[in-house]
Parts: C-alpha cells; sequence; structure tokens
C-alpha cells in the first residue's frame, strides 16, 4: 500500500477498481478515514445516481460509510473543489461520470493534492467501462481487486447482470443502478453474456 503523505506532497491519482462486492467503496472509505486520522481534510463525492443505500453517504455493501457529495453532473466537483479547502479529493462510482471527470481529476492532482477514486472497470458485458480506463492510464496508483465468482468460488473479475434468473444479453443498457437483485460477481469462465 502506499505511502499516505508520499500522493499528498506533489499530487496524484489513484483509482481502486474492479467487479461488484470487490471491495472498491470500502477500500475508497478506509483511505479517507486514515487520511482523516492524519488530519487531512477530504472531499467525498459520488454521483447522484447511485441511491441505493443512502443519497448523501458513500455505503459499501457491508456497511461502511462515510459522508459525501452528491452531484448530477461533474461540473458540480469542479464548483465544489474551486469554493472548499481541502487535501483529498475522493469519488465512488466514477463509472458513471463522463469524460470531463478525467479533466477535473487533472487539474486537482497538478494543484497538488491527492486524488482517490472507485469504481467498475468493466460493463457487464465485460468490456471497459466509461471513463475508468482513462483514469488508470494517467493515474500514479491503480488498485484492482477482485470479487469472489457466485458461479465456481474462484476469483471473479467480471460483473454478471442478471435478469429474470439469467444472465442479461449484449443488448440491454449499460448502466442499471442494482445490487444483488441485479448482479453477481464471475470468473472470467463463468461470465455469460447472450449475444
Amino acid at each position: 500500500m502506499t505511502d499516505l503523505m508520499e500522493y499528498t506532497k506533489n499530487g496524484s491519482i489513484e483509482i481502486i477498481v474492479g467487479p461488484m462486492y470487490a471491495g472498491k467503496s470500502e477500500e475508497l472509505i478506509r483511505r479517507i478515514n486514515r487520511a482523516k486520522i492524519a488530519g487531512l481534510k477530504v472531499i467525498a463525492v459520488k454521483p447522484e445516481i447511485d441511491k441505493r443505500y443512502s443519497v448523501s453517504n458513500i455505503i459499501s455493501h457491508n456497511g461502511k460509510r462515510t459522508e459525501c457529495n452528491p452531484v448530477k453532473k461533474v461540473v458540480e466537483i469542479e464548483s465544489i473543489v474551486e469554493n472548499e479547502e481541502f487535501d483529498i479529493l475522493a469519488i465512488d462510482e466514477v463509472q458513471f461520470m463522463d469524460k470531463s471527470l478525467i479533466d477535473i481529476c487533472i487539474k486537482v492532482a497538478d494543484s497538488g493534492k491527492r486524488v482517490i477514486c472507485s469504481g467498475l472497470d468493466m460493463d457487464f458485458r465485460g468490456e471497459p467501462f466509461s471513463t475508468v480506463p482513462n483514469l488508470m492510464a494517467i493515474a500514479e496508483h491503480v488498485t484492482k481487486l477482485t470479487a469472489v465468482c457466485m458461479v465456481c468460488k474462484m476469483p471473479a473479475t467480471r460483473t454478471q447482470r442478471i435478469v429474470n434468473g439469467k444472465p442479461a444479453k449484449y443488448t440491454e443498457p449499460i448502466i442499471l443502478v442494482g445490487a444483488t437483485e441485479s448482479y453477481e460477481a464471475r470468473c472470467r469462465r463463468c461470465h455469460k453474456v447472450p449475444k
């Protein structure tokens, strides 16, 4: 794991990725809490679309939580960081945000601040998700987590969408906010996407 102060001296971007149920939000919350213990000011943000457990908190599937600013559009993040003093910008569920997020992350990191992002690196089809691959490319530190495949119990790197008890078809919409009722973690072999 990275040294907490190393990534705050010159600015940096970190990203935590993996499938659903890998512990991405939990790891983001852990890093936020460590920063707060060190006396650093953290601004936490998530897209308003993610209302699964709370509107104004980042909450992991196992119940860990931290307060955050819900935003409808990425431009709201820019307004927040321009009007508040902070050391770290933490952003959850980055796969739901448009490519303008990349410019904001770069601007914040270039100003000497630490940016920590978390999100799905692949959509339910097993394809790169939104802006996440670009964030991974420009990040100083990438943490790729795995979950447990719900079929074979091996490490899972993918997210299986389930519709009426069966794998979702490739033609289904990319974004569907949900949890265990709609998604399972799967390994490459057990992940199925009917064409």
